[in-house]
C-alpha cells in the first residue's frame, strides 16, 4: 500500500501541485479511507520527501544500469548520449511523475528534507560531472564542464514541461537533438 500511495502522490503532486493536493485526495486516489495515509507517513510533507527520495533512487538506478552498458574505454561522447537517454527515461518514461514532482515542488522540503535529496542528486550528478570534464578537456565542450553540466540538465529538465509522448519526436529522438546541442559531432574540413 505504500508503494501504491507514493504512486498516487507523485502523479497528484506532479497534477495539481504540492499546496494544492490533499491527504484526502490522495487516499482516494488509492481506494483507501482518508486518514490511512497516516500509518505510512507521518504527514503530507513526509509523504512528498518520500516521493522525491524515491524518484532519485530509481533515477540513480536507472542511469547506473545504462552506464553498466558502455564500455570502459568507450569515448566520452558515448557516455555523454548514455546519460542524455537515460535522464529522457527518467524524466519522461514510464512511472515518471516523481522527479518532476522535485524539479517543482523542491521548496516544500523542509532544510533537511532538501539536504538529504541534495546529496542523492549530487550522486546522480557526480557521473555528469565526469563526463563532462573529459569532454572538455578533449575539447569537445567549449564551456566550463560545471557550468556546462548545470546548462544541460536544465534545459532536459525543462522537456517535461513541453514533451508530449503522443506529438513528434521519440526519447531517442530527442537524445538525438540534445547531443547535436551539447556536443555535435566535428565536421570534416
Amino acid at each position: 500500500r505504500r508503494q501504491e500511495l507514493l504512486q498516487h502522490a507523485a502523479r497528484l503532486f506532479r497534477q495539481q501541485g504540492f499546496a494544492m493536493t490533499t491527504t484526502r485526495d490522495i487516499a482516494s486516489a488509492a481506494g483507501m479511507r482518508s486518514g490511512s495515509p497516516f500509518y505510512h507517513f507521518e504527514n503530507k510533507a513526509a509523504l512528498l520527501f518520500a516521493v522525491m527520495e524515491q524518484g532519485m533512487r530509481a533515477a540513480l538506478q536507472i542511469q547506473a544500469t545504462a552506464l553498466q552498458a558502455v564500455p570502459p574505454e568507450a569515448a566520452p561522447d558515448v557516455r555523454l548520449r548514455t546519460l542524455v537517454r537515460a535522464h529522457f527515461d527518467v524524466l519522461l518514461g514510464a512511472g515518471s511523475d516523481f522527479i518532476p514532482v522535485m524539479l517543482y515542488e523542491w521548496r516544500s522540503l523542509s532544510a533537511a528534507q532538501r539536504a538529504g535529496i541534495a546529496r542523492l542528486q549530487r550522486q546522480y550528478e557526480d557521473a555528469w560531472a565526469d563526463t563532462l570534464q573529459a569532454l572538455a578537456t578533449a575539447g569537445r565542450v567549449q564551456a566550463d564542464a560545471h557550468i556546462a553540466r548545470l546548462m544541460m540538465l536544465g534545459a532536459l529538465n525543462w522537456s517535461v514541461q513541453w514533451y508530449k509522448p503522443k506529438k513528434g519526436a521519440s526519447l531517442d529522438d530527442l537524445c538525438d537533438q540534445a547531443m547535436q546541442l551539447f556536443a555535435p559531432q566535428r565536421r570534416p574540413r
